[in-house]
């Protein structure tokens, strides 16, 4: 569904996430460690989020990556998935067809269509805050 880049994005922000709800900055080291990802990718893609706003960085002894606290609760997934994949898992075909709509369906348009509406609403919804929360109370995981 989404690709590896924007799966290793979303744990990232999340892991990012949960650190700056108890005013911690992270590091790229530790982010690649904790989302099992390799330091240069994982460089690469917290650059791409950092240039779209969705974290921010200090560089220094104290440096590394955060998240405001006071927006951690707004950004939502859907900012992350955009600013990685751009709009094809809102727009694209089931069966990643250039030119798949209602006049000129693939066959699994129609059953898709609903898949994807589901997915863009829950992607429009789910925020950091409520995810890194599940992640500090041991609720859910990053890793194995």
């Amino acid at each position: 569904m989404f690709s590896k880049s924007c799966e290793y994005a979303i744990k990232a922000a999340i892991f990012i996430a949960t650190n700056s709800l108890q005013d911690v900055k992270v590091g790229f080291v530790d982010i690649a460690k904790e989302i099992d990802s390799p330091e240069a990718f994982t460089a690469k893609i917290l650059q791409k989020l950092a240039k779209e706003s969705i974290i921010q960085s200090v560089r220094g002894v104290n440096g590394g990556f955060f998240i405001p606290k006071m927006f951690v609760s707004k950004v939502k997934l859907a900012h992350i998935v955009q600013a990685i994949d751009g709009d094809a898992v809102f727009n694209g075909c089931g069966l990643g067809m250039e030119r798949c709509n209602a006049k000129h369906p693939c066959p699994l348009h129609d059953k898709f269509m609903s898949i994807r509406n589901d997915l863009r609403q829950m992607l429009e919804t789910t925020n950091l805050e409520e995810l890194a929360l599940g992640l500090k109370s041991g609720e859910s995981f990053l890793k194995r």
